[in-house]
């Protein structure tokens, strides 16, 4: 009787394991709620909240969900793919309201303004790919939603690297503006040029650190940016199981096109596909500079992998 009892106040007084979150007293408790009331206050007029109610029942509200990046890793795609689904409502624009300082000095009403009108049973998200890498985001959406689902998608980052080149580069050639070659910005004095902006966004372990300060690992779910341009459904069927949505989405959704090289859309026998600035081919690298990234990658790529309690298939992770 006396180790039963024994065992009963150990058991009791056994501290919990908790995950990640930041430690928040009554005086940050305080803060964070001003926050929100200092954003709320700057609505512009009183009958904004007004113009946000349709007359079928629909109104604007405040994403339950935000795609949070990485830049470059198919966010577009996700959210194009998740629009699929009929309790999804998805705003079409890039807001960049937490990454910004302009908008985010604008409000939550503002927020509000960008996003689509929904019905009560749908679930409105928002993406734009600078939150994962923005310092001051996370906090600022912990102090907006504790409770808010996030979606990031990631792909190798060696990959992820030249894709953020090859937007860049095509951009300027279309304002027919010359931009430097690849090597340029990745080799300095005869090394990998690890002050390269598009290196540092694929740093994925130091950016979910952040986010991980204020919000559990089960309230973030990674999409496997490679797998869902190889094989969509399966990738989306998780993103569904992860929103508790009803399973809406199914293979024939999805399309090869042989022309484009990837997946397109149909829906309700109407066919989409994303915009031709997606999949560009990459420019030709060297590859003992591609192996310098490989290399340069595969620390951080291990510590992001016991971060998360999961691997990807990515070149930079080989065996030792």
């Amino acid at each position: 009787m006396a180790a039963f009892l024994l065992g009963a106040v150990l058991l009791i007084v056994q501290p919990q394991i908790v995950p990640s979150r930041p430690v928040i007293n009554s005086k940050a408790e305080t803060s964070a709620q001003s926050t929100q009331r200092e954003l709320l206050k700057k609505t512009s007029q009183k009958n904004d909240f007004k113009e946000n109610i349709h007359s079928n029942g629909s109104c604007r509200q405040l994403p339950q969900t935000i795609i949070i990046g990485v830049r470059k890793g198919g966010t577009r795609a996700l959210l194009e793919m998740l629009s699929l689904h009929p309790d999804i409502a998805a705003a079409e624009s890039e807001v960049h309201f937490f990454d910004w300082e302009d908008h985010y000095r604008n409000g939550l009403q503002w927020y509000i303004n960008q996003m689509p009108f929904s019905h009560p049973h749908q679930i409105t998200v928002e993406k734009t790919p600078a939150y994962f890498t923005s310092p001051e985001v996370p906090e600022r959406v912990y102090n907006m939603n504790q409770s808010m689902r996030l979606l990031l998608i990631l792909r190798d980052p060696s990959e992820r690297v030249l894709s953020d080149y090859t937007q860049v580069f095509y951009n300027h050639m279309q304002k027919h503006k010359p931009y430097p070659s690849i090597e340029q910005f990745l080799i300095k004095d005869g090394e990998l040029n690890v002050d390269y902006k598009a290196i540092n966004r694929s740093l994925y372990y130091v950016h979910m650190q952040n986010w991980l300060k204020y919000f559990p690992l089960d309230h973030i779910h990674i999409v496997d940016g490679d797998k869902l341009i190889k094989d969509p459904f399966p990738e989306i069927e998780k993103v569904e199981r992860f929103l508790k949505l009803s399973p809406q989405i199914n293979a024939s959704n999805f399309y090869f096109n042989k022309t484009k090289g990837f997946y397109c859309l149909r829906d309700s026998g109407r066919e989409r596909c994303l915009h031709e600035s997606k999949g560009r081919a990459h420019p030709q690298v060297d590859i003992r500079l591609l192996e310098k990234l490989h290399e340069y990658f595969y620390e951080p790529n291990k510590k992001f992998f016991e971060l998360v309690g999961r691997t990807f298939d990515w070149h930079s992770f080989v065996a030792s």
